[in-house]
């Protein structure tokens, strides 16, 4: 299927990222002392609650260091499920989780309230069905102490990440995510990076695709996915590529 060369490679976009300083403005490219950050957490959580006042349970694939837990996830959902390659900032972002249990960094983990799961790996292998292993986990636990990792989700959120993977890999992560929402009105949810060209441009400095609108849609049909809502994340700083937000559901589930 993937027809683009070159392609991604995975272990060449971790080194990238592991030069990068883990923090908002490393994970941002530089913006994440300014205005971006607001406006993109403020963007997520309204296109969400539009979609699904409920929520409740989420897990997070996306280059972090927490900025999207916290800013994003933990003020509207119970239990999040973090998935990063990267060995710095997935650090980091266990230190933030950690740092919580004592104090106010993240909503709901010093009262246990909520939870946060911490898994080290990548999109091309993740199951979200079966994520194996967790690294970490801080606030919330089980009272019996059993095993909640492979509960299924209200929403799988997908930002600023994909492009790492090429276009059958994504197809398949998409579909593996299908069987992992909980009902038929969980959501797959995709914040990325769009670019004016027909398909998709390619990224050497960290490996990675920037792919066009019509090329994702494309992608969402493949892996039987419809969309039920898109939004162009807006007031982001000039010069950056425009972001779409896609709200995703099983073909069959769409008009539920």
């Amino acid at each position: 299927m993937s027809s683009i060369n070159p392609v991604p490679d995975l272990e060449a976009g971790i080194q990238y990222w592991a030069t990068q300083p883990a923090n908002y403005d490393g994970v941002l490219g530089g913006f994440g002392t300014g205005s971006l950050p607001r406006v993109d957490s403020l963007g997520s959580r309204r296109f969400l609650l539009d979609l699904l006042p409920e929520l409740s349970t989420v897990p997070s694939p996306f280059r972090s260091v927490g900025r999207v837990t916290s800013d994003v996830l933990l003020p509207l959902v119970s239990d999040v499920v973090l998935l990063e390659p990267v060995g710095p900032f997935i650090n980091e972002a266990r230190s933030r989780g950690k740092a919580s249990e004592s104090g106010i960094l993240w909503k709901g983990i010093a009262d246990r309230s909520k939870s946060v799961t911490f898994f080290k790996g990548a999109l091309q292998s993740f199951d979200p069905v079966e994520p194996g292993i967790p690294l970490d986990r801080v606030g919330y636990l089980p009272q019996d102490g059993g095993d909640d990792t492979k509960s299924k989700f209200d929403v799988i959120w997908c930002q600023w990440c994909l492009g790492h993977l090429n276009d059958d890999e994504l197809v398949q992560f998409l579909q593996r995510s299908k069987k992992a929402l909980r009902d038929a009105r969980s959501l797959i949810v995709v914040k990325e990076n769009i670019c004016r060209e027909q398909n998709a441009i390619f990224d050497e400095q960290d490996s990675t695709f920037t792919r066009s609108d019509l090329a994702f849609k494309s992608i969402f049909r493949d892996a039987g996915l419809k969309i039920i809502q898109e939004k162009i994340q807006h007031g982001l700083p000039e010069g950056l590529y425009p972001v779409i937000m896609y709200a995703l559901r099983e073909t069959s589930h769409a008009l539920q």
